[in-house]
Formats: C-alpha cells, sequence, structure tokens
C-alpha cells in the first residue's frame, strides 16, 4: 500500500479541514503519525495499526447515523476510498513522509523485456511502469504525425508540406535528431517556450482595475524570457535573476530587466487602504515565486497555519521578509519612479548629467537676473510674478527690459540663447533606455512580523528571513547592508541562490515536471504548481527523481532536457487507442501511449496565419495590436482607451507579441483558453465549446483568413477540384484524397445553388471549413 499516493491524498481531502494542522477538533489530527495514532477525547483511536474494527475513524466513515459520520459535510467517503483505508490499516497503517518533502534520490534504471525500450533511460521507467500491469506501450507514431508533434511542440509553429516530405524522405536513423537540433536552432522556439513561462509568471502589460494603465516596457521582460529559451540560458541562472537581477555579482541590463518579474502584477493606483495593498501585492509575490519555483502553495499560510502542508504562519513572513526592500509600482501620478530602470551606458548617463547640470546653472543666473528686476516692479506685478509660470513670463515679458540696467539685460539674452543651446543639445543625445524593473527600493529600518489573522494593522511576533521548515534548512546568512532607496538589501539574492541549489528538493524536479507537462500534456505530476499533499502523486516518482537529477547534472540545460525526452519512444508513441489498456488506464497515467491534443490558442491563430502565407515571423520587439471591433472595445470603460493601431504586416505577428491588457484581451485567443493573466498559470485549459466554433466560423479575423487563404492559392482562376487539392495542400500538409476533393466540390456546389453564393465566396467558404477541421486544430 502507497500511503502518499493512496491513503494520504484521502485524509488531505476528506478530513483536513477539522483535523488537520490547523484545526484538530475532538484532539484529533492527521497532520502526522503520533498524532494521528493518538488517543483522543472519547478515549478511542482514530487508527490502530493491524486492527480495523478498533479503528473508530472507520466505523464513523460507514454509519448510517448521520450525526455520527465523517465528514459531517460534503461527500461522504467513496467505498473504494474506505477500502483503501481498511487495507492499509491492517498492513500495520505504514505512514511515510510526503513524497515531495524529501531529499531527490539516484533511481537506478529499471531493467526491463524490451532492449529496443532499455536504450532510453526512460522509455525504462515507463516501459516497467506499463509491463506491471499487464500492458505494452504503443508503438510508434507516423512520421507525418511524429514531425506535426515536433514542430508545434518546440516552435508551436506547424511545418510546410516541403517539410514534411523531407522529413518522410529520410530514412535514416537520426532523422529525428537532426530535426530536434534544427528547430532548437530557431528563434521560433524561445517564442514557444517563453510563452509558458509568461504563463506561469501572470505576464501581462497593464496594471488591471479601473484605469488599467499601462506598464511602460513590459514587453522587454517578454523578450528577455524569449530569448533566455533561444539562449538555453542554465535554469539556475534564469531564477537567480529573475529573484535578484539587481543583486548578482555582476549586473547587467538584461538582469535588470529580469527583475521586471516583480513588476508583472495588478497595482491599484488608489487603494483605500495603502497598507493592505502593499501586503496584497508582497502576498502576489509569494503565491507566484512559490507555485512556480518550488510547487508550494505558501500563500495559504498568510493568515493562519497552513491547513495541509507543514507551512506554519512564521514560514510565510519568514519569506515575505526577504521581500521586504522591494516598492510598489508605481505612485500616483508617477508612474515611473520605482518601475523604470534606466539601463543607459555610463557615457550617455555622463552626457545626460553633464546637460542637466550646465541647464540648472544657467536657470539659476536667469532667475536672479529676473528676480533683481522684478524687485524694482510695482506691488502688482510683483504678486503677479509669484503666482502662475504664465502670469509670471507674461509680466516679464512686459516689465522686466524697463528695469533691467544694458549690462544687464545683454547678459539676460546671452544666458536665454545659451539655455536654447542646452535644450538643442539635449534633443541630439541618443534616448536613454529604460526597462521595467526594480528602480528603487524601500528602506528596511523595521523588523517584519507575524500578522494576526493577516491583518497588515495587527502586528504580533518579528520574524526574521527564513526558509521554509519543512526543508529542515540552516538559517540564511543574510549582508549587513545600510537601509536606502538605492541600493537593494542583499536579502532576495539570499532566496535566489537557495531556490537556485542543487541541494534544493523540489526546484530541479518542479521544472523538469513542467517541460515534461509541455511535451506529453500534463506532468508526472499533474498539479504542476502544487507539490504539496493536496497536489496529486507523481505517478512516475523515480522517473521524476531521475530526470530531476539529471537536469542538474547536465548543466540546468532546458534544451539537453528536450532532447533526452524527444529522443525517447515514449514520445514518439502513436496516439492510437487500445481497447484493454483503455479499461485498465483510461486516463493515460501509465503513460502507454501518447495523447493527442488541440492546438493552443496562439497556435491557432499563428497555423492559421501560416496556411494563408501571411505570417510575420519577425521576432522580438515592442507589442503588437490586433484590429478588435467597437462591440469588443465597448467592453472598457473608456471604450478603446489605450489600445494602439498596427500595420497590418505588423497584426500578422506572432500571437505571443500581442499586447496583452488585462481589460481587453483579445476574444480569440479568449475564446481558446488563454490565462487569465493576474494569477500564475500552470496549464492552459483545453476546452471544447460553441464560442470557439463561433470564432472560426464567424469570426472577423477567421473570414479574412479565409480570403487571404484562396487569394494566396489563386482559388478565383482554379477550377473546384483543384481548389480543394491546393487547400488540403497548404492546410494540412497532405495530398488531398478522391474523398476530399467529392466532399469540397459537394460543399461548393451546394453553397452557390441552395444558397445563392457567387462561384468566389462559395470558394472562401470552402477554405474557412477547412480551417475548422479537427485535422487542423488537433494534433497527434
Amino acid at each position: 500500500m502507497d500511503f502518499q499516493k493512496q491513503i494520504q491524498p484521502i485524509l488531505a481531502k476528506k478530513c483536513f479541514s477539522c483535523h488537520g494542522p490547523d484545526e484538530a477538533e475532538s484532539s484529533l489530527s492527521f497532520a502526522s503519525r503520533e498524532e494521528a495514532f493518538a488517543e483522543v477525547d472519547s478515549g478511542e483511536h482514530a487508527i490502530v495499526p493491524g486492527d480495523v474494527d478498533a479503528s473508530v475513524m472507520v466505523t464513523r466513515m460507514r454509519t448510517e447515523d448521520e450525526w455520527e459520520r465523517m465528514p459531517p459535510e460534503g461527500d461522504p467517503v467513496s467505498e473504494e476510498d474506505i477500502a483503501l483505508i481498511e487495507a492499509w490499516i491492517k498492513e500495520g497503517a505504514p505512514w511515510q513522509k510526503h513524497w515531495a518533502f524529501e531529499p531527490m534520490v539516484q533511481p537506478e534504471v529499471p531493467e526491463v523485456a524490451d532492449a529496443e525500450w532499455q536504450k532510453n533511460p526512460i522509455d525504462a521507467f515507463i516501459y516497467d511502469s506499463v509491463a506491471d500491469v499487464g500492458l505494452k506501450p504503443n508503438g510508434e507514431a507516423n512520421k507525418t504525425d511524429l514531425i506535426k508533434r515536433v514542430y508545434y511542440d518546440l516552435t508551436g509553429l506547424p511545418p510546410t508540406k516541403s517539410d514534411v516530405e523531407a522529413f518522410l524522405a529520410d530514412e535514416s536513423p537520426d532523422a529525428l535528431a537532426k530535426l530536434t537540433e534544427e528547430l532548437l536552432a530557431s528563434p521560433h522556439y524561445g517564442e514557444r517556450w517563453g510563452r509558458h513561462w509568461l504563463d506561469l509568471v501572470r505576464f501581462a502589460e497593464t496594471n488591471s482595475f479601473e484605469r488599467d494603465g499601462p506598464k511602460a516596457n513590459a514587453w522587454k521582460f517578454r523578450d528577455y524570457v524569449i530569448r533566455s529559451f533561444n539562449e538555453d540560458k542554465p535554469y539556475d541562472q534564469f531564477i537567480r535573476e529573475q529573484l535578484a537581477g539587481d543583486e548578482l555579482d555582476e549586473v547587467t541590463p538584461e538582469t535588470m530587466t529580469a527583475t521586471g518579474y516583480y513588476r508583472l502584477g495588478i497595482y491599484d493606483d488608489e487603494p483605500a487602504d495603502p497598507l493592505q495593498a502593499r501586503f496584497d501585492a508582497l502576498d502576489d509575490i509569494i503565491l507566484t515565486t512559490g507555485q512556480v519555483f518550488l510547487g508550494l502553495t505558501m500563500n495559504c499560510a498568510r493568515c493562519h497555519d497552513h491547513k495541509i502542508d507543514p507551512i506554519p504562519q512564521t514560514d510565510y513572513y519568514g519569506m515575505l521578509s526577504f521581500f521586504e526592500d522591494l516598492t510598489p509600482f508605481a505612485e500616483r501620478g508617477d508612474l515611473s519612479i520605482y518601475s523604470q530602470v534606466d539601463v543607459s551606458s555610463q557615457e550617455l548617463k555622463d552626457s545626460y548629467a553633464k546637460n542637466d547640470e550646465a541647464r540648472r546653472e544657467l536657470e539659476k543666473q536667469i532667475y536672479d537676473l529676473e528676480q533683481s528686476g522684478i524687485v524694482k516692479m510695482s506691488a502688482p506685478d510683483q504678486r503677479a510674478t509669484e503666482g502662475s509660470r504664465r502670469d509670471r513670463n507674461r509680466v516679464l515679458r512686459a516689465n522686466l527690459r524697463k528695469h533691467l540696467s544694458e549690462a544687464d539685460w545683454d547678459q539676460y539674452q546671452s544666458l536665454r540663447e545659451e539655455l536654447k543651446a542646452n535644450q538643442e543639445a539635449l534633443k541630439q543625445l541618443p534616448p536613454r533606455e529604460s526597462v521595467m524593473g526594480l528602480a528603487k527600493y524601500r528602506k528596511i529600518e523595521e523588523p517584519t512580523y507575524v500578522l494576526f489573522r493577516g491583518n497588515p494593522h495587527s502586528p504580533s511576533d518579528e520574524v526574521t528571513p527564513r526558509f521554509p521548515s519543512l526543508f529542515d534548512p540552516e538559517s540564511p546568512s543574510l549582508p549587513e547592508f545600510e537601509p536606502s532607496t538605492d541600493q537593494p538589501s542583499g536579502r532576495r539574492r539570499v532566496l535566489a541562490d537557495w531556490i537556485a541549489s542543487t541541494d534544493n528538493m523540489l526546484t530541479a524536479r518542479v521544472m523538469v515536471n513542467r517541460i515534461w507537462q509541455f511535451h506529453f500534456g500534463r506532468g508526472i505530476v499533474r498539479s504542476t504548481n502544487n507539490f504539496g499533499q493536496l497536489g496529486t502523486p507523481p505517478s512516475h516518482p523515480k522517473l521524476l527523481d531521475y530526470l530531476a537529477n539529471r537536469f542538474m547534472e547536465e548543466g540546468w540545460s532546458v534544451k539537453a532536457m528536450h532532447r533526452l525526452i524527444m529522443s525517447s519512444k515514449a514520445y514518439q508513441m502513436s496516439t492510437a487507442g487500445n481497447k484493454e489498456a483503455l479499461a485498465k488506464d483510461p486516463d493515460n497515467e501509465l503513460f502507454w501511449r501518447f495523447d493527442p491534443r488541440r492546438l493552443s490558442a496562439e497556435e491557432i491563430r499563428d497555423s492559421i496565419l501560416a496556411a494563408t502565407g501571411k505570417l510575420n515571423r519577425d521576432t522580438y520587439g515592442p507589442s503588437i495590436y490586433p484590429e478588435l471591433s467597437p462591440e469588443v472595445m465597448a467592453g472598457q470603460s473608456k471604450p478603446g482607451d489605450g489600445w494602439g493601431n498596427s500595420s497590418r504586416e505588423e497584426q500578422n505577428r506572432r500571437s505571443v507579441y500581442i499586447y496583452v491588457k488585462r481589460s481587453l484581451l483579445t476574444p480569440m485567443l479568449s475564446a481558446f483558453d488563454f490565462p487569465d493573466p493576474d494569477l500564475t498559470c500552470e496549464a492552459r485549459f483545453m476546452t471544447l465549446q460553441p464560442a470557439q466554433a463561433l470564432s472560426l466560423l464567424n469570426g472577423d479575423f477567421a473570414g479574412q483568413q479565409a480570403r487571404n487563404l484562396a487569394d494566396s492559392i489563386g482559388a478565383e482562376k482554379l477550377e473546384r477540384p483543384d481548389v480543394v487539392r491546393a487547400v488540403v495542400e497548404r492546410v494540412l500538409l497532405r495530398d488531398a484524397t478522391e474523398q476530399d476533393v467529392a466532399d469540397g466540390v459537394a460543399l461548393m456546389d451546394s453553397l452557390e445553388s441552395k444558397h445563392g453564393l457567387t462561384e468566389s465566396e462559395a470558394k472562401r467558404l470552402y477554405c474557412l471549413s477547412v480551417l475548422n477541421w479537427n485535422e487542423f486544430l488537433f494534433v497527434d
């Protein structure tokens, strides 16, 4: 009996709300072995190892008395789960520490019966688990499905028909390896995998709330992420740059751009309670950092000890203490003071400083001369010069010459010319370069306190920066610092080094699980943001630890992990069903086959543009604005506010470059499950619902692209059978079958004869129909 996989989830879901770490009704808690086996207030024992009849918890789960039955609310424990608990108790109720809170091991690769499945260690682990239940894994996918799978997984784009033909013609044993290397070297690889990371760190370019103001230069963080994946930046370095890019030994414009991580969340520019808003923003950072890097729901301990995992409230505020020097995104009236970092060269900074110093000196001399004349003016004129700038200038223009000597007037005129020249010189300087990041810091002049029930106005016990106690860590060694708004505290560097350490038992596990998820559709641990006790146990724990160890041994290289995964037979399996396997493992927990998937929102839009020949493959740069209808714009408090205009060519860039405005997400992307950018998204929903069909059949974008597709193949001049052949080849990357031709011609005939459409419109609608085929929208 596997306690962690079979018993612990039942206890966590059905018992912990009343008998967990935070609350122990009747003195019963299932948070630890000692507490679970102890005598309760009634003098009985909930669990008696080896004796089901004496174990009161089973009796209380089975009773028909609604006043006695446990749990008292919600659905009762299922018969299947009760049977598992009984079997576990009969075995002596063995109790292990939660798997994710145990140090990683270096598992042995199992020996399996099939030599072909022994070549790649991933295959050995998969074959072993499948064979244990009397099954065999699927055979290989056909090469046409495989090349489409590889292209979409690595670049998010479809291959061309010539790409498919070349791959099919290459019969060498390293054909797939060569293709993998080619795509890993493509700049489009970073666009695909960078988008996964942007989901996790809740990337958006505006602040939310009613005004939903812009986050200047947020696009540079997006480009930083894309470049990092393209360059195969070691993941531990990637962590350090985002969490402490301003505190590293070598701080560069790139590492400062990485600190834009802290500026991606929502920001209220007029909070009713500023102190509450500050701690809400810090909670957002802790939530994101804990789940993204560690797979821990640290934020659950903001108001009380974590109800499920061993994370006391003091650990939450110990984590918060690392972030005490963080300033808010902005101040109302000055959106750049905290978040816009000048990363210009020192030479350019010096030029601007010299210009500023000269300007200030000239303005002082001019002001002194003006004041020497003002004191000689009439009282009404003197008072007017103390008012608005407009009134002051009016008086000076009319009267200053009269009250200055000839020499002073000449000097005044000369100074004004010098000031004008100074302003012209300023215009000639190259523009400063700014990035979104940490520009100013909060002075840490007092300790961090645990907040009673999370209330910032009710501080209680003092805490210092500390790592979560479930790691059994040593106390962090903190740098000494002087509180300053210009220099960071150094605390975040300590946290980043700890998270990025090879000794951290969660960091590598969490990341390799994400890489696996984005290849196979789900992680070895399905709950990729939650490795805690309410998360899903790993289907292949030894494989997870094997991959995590190898990830670190190979220098935290994400691309090396791609090579290992994609060279496995497990990745290259077909998606075909199997009655016996579907009966024994309907959810494919053991990975006996490769799961098909629907294309993501961005993949659909980009693939349509690629099929029509309109896709603009330019990389990096400021975000673009697709054309939105007035009805969509009307959803804002100020319709269209903050939505720019892009040329048609720019609008045809890849979807990762679309401006992410929190109050105005692109409707087509939202229809296909683009995530809410307010929270970290561990995995996209992959729904099938009516709005998607409406978007692809009736949407303006789909309609225009169908027209572009028809134009690109010269449909006007083609006979209908040739239209079908050209469209199928372009969209589906294969030759049309006789049935395709017959069905397509029949559709066009019907549209013209029964519905009164022109031949041109009938051909366009045929093009539109193919863009809606499952063969186009799904990857096998």
